[in-house]
């Protein structure tokens, strides 16, 4: 979309947010108050859950509402602000008393505790607000506490997003142990965790969301890594873990919020927040972004736009539903770094280009849409959801390759790339809550259904309609050559049509108060067709793929767990992106990543976590050369990464709360692949990583936020022969509030001027990291 329309857009997208705040500002004065939605869980003394216990609202001994809570023990009640006194009471337990004072805005979930008949509960609870991440469902696919889940789980939420103002998902992973983001071609994100590098393992609300692109954090209420494989919750994929992107949705909490933001390199960005109930039975809400900015680096531009409405329905006591739709343009230079130079990064300046910048773009068109409904009948729970998704993406660029002996010369080469892809999935979740004699159960079921097609097209860049690479001065590499871009002989040009169909089941079991199992079971069938439009080969591969994962959980003490986990991912031979299938690789079984992970997760206090956990991962059935035939392909390659990983997360006092962790990562060739012999450290996994966030508040509205990363050095590629130095980056923060509703922000990044590259796309495409910059931002609530 040309900038003229864009800026039209945003300046559009301001007065529509201005005109609505003002609008229903005026009509809640003659309406009824805006209410909070509180959300909560009931629990039993070994935290099984409770359903069908009674929530009561009293206001000055006036019931206000009331409801049951679900299969899930789960429960919500809109409510206007004031105190207010809850009454919990289920056959066999003896009745809890919650206090709690609400504010407009929406609660942090309760989790509340029932005691057996004979015993008495109360519970104070006093300004609610901000977000709960002690609980998730991503994990599960139900609610539940992440001590209680035998896996490692990092939660980044949007109010550390919104201090440290992190602007991608690569700015959030940072704060994430075990998890790398890599260049991606910078065109996409993508990460390795644990070792293991993927472009296709993110999802957005529990589903896939798989295409290469950048995704934008302007609509999200937290960021969450699982790590370990875990294909019984996301299927296929997910080698060393998944990253999901859990949005903000339509609540009954009036909200509205503007966020503009100005910066170094010309860094400008606009967001808005709207979210107002219409009734108690109707809520709406919409979320907004445009970014026009440059970079340090030369010539290099970022523009993009998205919007977020959504909307949630109550139909009924027994039905929600849900209603989705994104829309996000993103169009910026596609800029692929300095090559390096004998064995590490070169020494050309961190801004060069290399290559022709008006050339050189990546374009992505991202429509999504989704319906989620819920629906409780008695103890039983259905989730069903169904998400559209179109993407279109090209990009083209110049690609800096290797530089002569005296550093005169370096080459270039060229090409584009687009992908169209139409995703289609479905989820249906059956969950049940039930005991037999002393043992409590949750119970799923459920089943995915998708559909896949995607079409993909490459050119390669001839040089003066002739050459494929050039030699150019590396001391000037910024060039202006033409530059015709047409199909090679082995240019991509082909049609996919993947479809999943699987069928899972789990259980979580509590033997006692201090001894948890989950175990499941999930059966996908994959079946992939591939028609190549340039010779008319056609290719199927299917695959039955049966994942486990078992894991138990003991608590010595109640904030205390203890847990170990065994889980399984596959692999398809078409790899994360079905970039090829051939008649040699048709015939390849899929990888298999085997994880062995044992951990602590410690509840310091109710707002304060500290986890750690060790794990053993086997990546199997890699590529490899047959050494007695090097024309074929065996799967005796082996990848084996081993590690530590410790995290902090939460509020040491009300003033005081900070964010960080340690990694400790060896990840390596454990028998020869294609790639490499046995021994081979894998590319962009630093044996050390380390990063801590600090946030205080002060008095009289000022607060101010100082943090650290620091990484030890790592290979850009797998043949180990270009190294990334190991840095530390010091970031700093200052916050003041004007008024309730106005506040400023100043995040300084890079307080030192460090000179340091984050990643890289093999060993001459090298990122060089930001020098010194300041990012300032003004929010207004309304």
């Amino acid at each position: 979309m040309p900038t003229k329309n864009l800026l039209s857009f945003a300046f559009t997208l301001t007065c529509i947010l201005l005109i609505a705040g003002m609008s229903l500002s005026v009509v809640r004065g003659s309406e009824a108050v805006p209410r909070s939605q509180l959300r909560g869980r009931v629990l039993d003394p070994n935290r099984a859950v409770i359903a069908g216990a009674k929530i009561t609202a009293l206001r000055k001994d006036t019931l206000v509402s009331s409801t049951l809570t679900n299969a899930n023990g789960e429960f919500s009640l809109a409510l206007e602000p004031g105190e207010y006194t809850l009454q919990i009471s289920a056959e066999g337990f003896a009745e809890s008393v919650v206090s709690i004072r609400s504010m407009p805005t929406s609660f942090e979930p309760l989790e509340i505790l029932m005691q057996l008949a004979g015993y008495n509960a109360i519970v104070t609870v006093t300004d609610i607000v901000g977000v709960d991440t002690s609980a998730v469902s991503s994990a599960t696919k139900t609610l539940t506490p992440l001590r209680d889940v035998p896996q490692s789980v990092s939660v980044v939420s949007r109010e550390v997003i919104k201090k440290q103002s992190m602007q991608s998902i690569a700015d959030v992973v940072r704060y994430v142990p075990g998890v790398t983001a890599i260049q991606g071609e910078n065109n996409r994100d993508q990460v390795v965790i644990r070792g293991n590098s993927s472009s296709a393992d993110f999802f957005v609300d529990g589903v896939r969301d798989d295409v290469q692109y950048y995704r934008d954090l302007y609509n999200l209420d937290r960021v969450e890594a699982l790590k370990g494989p875990n294909a019984m919750i996301f299927g296929r994929g997910g080698g060393g873990g998944v990253i999901n992107r859990v949005t903000k949705q339509a609540g009954f909490a009036s909200l509205g919020e503007l966020t503009f933001q100005g910066g170094s390199f010309g860094n400008r960005r606009l967001t808005g927040d709207f979210d107002r109930p219409f009734n108690d039975k109707i809520a709406f809400r919409f979320n907004g972004m445009y970014e026009n900015s440059g970079s340090f680096r030369d010539q290099v531009h970022l523009e993009r736009f998205g919007i977020n409405p959504t909307l949630t329905f109550i139909a009924g006591k027994e039905t929600q539903i849900r209603l989705a739709f994104e829309r996000l343009r993103d169009s910026r230079t596609a800029d692929r770094g300095i090559p390096s130079y004998r064995g590490r990064p070169s020494d050309a300046n961190i801004s060069t280009f290399f290559g022709n910048p008006d050339l050189t773009f990546v374009h992505a068109r991202v429509d999504i849409a989704s319906v989620v409904v819920d629906h409780q009948i008695e103890k039983l729970n259905i989730h069903n959801r169904t998400l559209l998704g179109d993407y279109n993406r090209m990009y083209q660029n110049f690609v800096p390759g290797s530089v002569n002996a005296d550093k005169t010369r370096v080459n270039l080469s060229a090409y584009n790339n687009a992908t169209r892809r139409r995703n289609l999935f479905n989820q249906t979740d059956i969950t049940y809550a039930a005991k037999t004699r002393s043992i409590g159960h949750t119970l799923l079921a459920g089943t995915e259904f998708g559909r896949q097609v995607s079409k993909n097209f490459r050119n390669t860049g001839f040089f003066n309609n002739s050459a494929t690479s050039i030699a150019v001065p590396f001391a000037d590499p910024t060039i202006n050559t033409s530059v015709i871009f047409r199909q090679n002989a082995t240019d991509a040009n082909n049609h996919v049509q993947a479809k999943v169909a699987a069928i899972y089941a789990q259980d979580q079991i509590e033997l006692s108060a201090k001894v948890q199992l989950v175990a499941g079971l999930r059966f996908d069938h994959f079946d992939l067709k591939f028609h190549n439009n340039r010779n008319g080969d056609n290719f199927n591969r299917a695959d039955n793929l049966v994942s486990p994962r078992a894991g138990i959980v003991f608590k010595p003490v109640l904030p205390l767990s203890l847990y170990g986990s065994y889980s399984v991912s596959y692999l398809p031979s078409s790899g994360d992106q079905f970039s090829a299938l051939t008649a040699s690789t048709q015939t390849l079984e899929p990888e298999k990543f085997t994880n062995y992970e044992f951990g602590a997760k410690w509840d310091v206090r109710q707002s304060l976590s500290l986890t750690a956990a060790v794990y053993r991962l086997d990546r199997t059935n890699t590529r490899a050369t047959d050494p007695n035939d090097p024309t074929k392909i065996v799967q005796t390659g082996s990848q084996r990464s081993t590690g530590f990983e410790a995290a902090l997360n939460g509020s040491i006092t009300r003033a005081w709360s900070v964010l960080g962790g340690y990694a400790y990562q060896d990840a390596r060739v454990t028998n020869a692949t294609i790639a490499a012999p046995k021994g081979a450290l894998v590319a962009q996994v630093p044996r050390h990583a380390f990063s801590l966030w600090n946030n205080y508040a002060f008095a009289g509205g000022w607060g101010a936020g100082l943090g650290m990363i620091h990484r030890s050095d790592m290979y850009a590629a797998i043949d180990d022969r270009v190294v990334l130095p190991g840095h530390m980056r010091v970031d700093s923060a200052v916050y003041y509030a004007i008024s309730e509703n106005v506040a400023v922000q100043a995040n300084l990044e890079n307080l030192l001027n460090k000179k340091y590259f984050t990643n890289a796309d093999g060993n001459d495409n090298i990122s060089p990291g930001p020098p010194r910059a300041v990012r300032l931002s003004l929010t207004w609530k309304f």
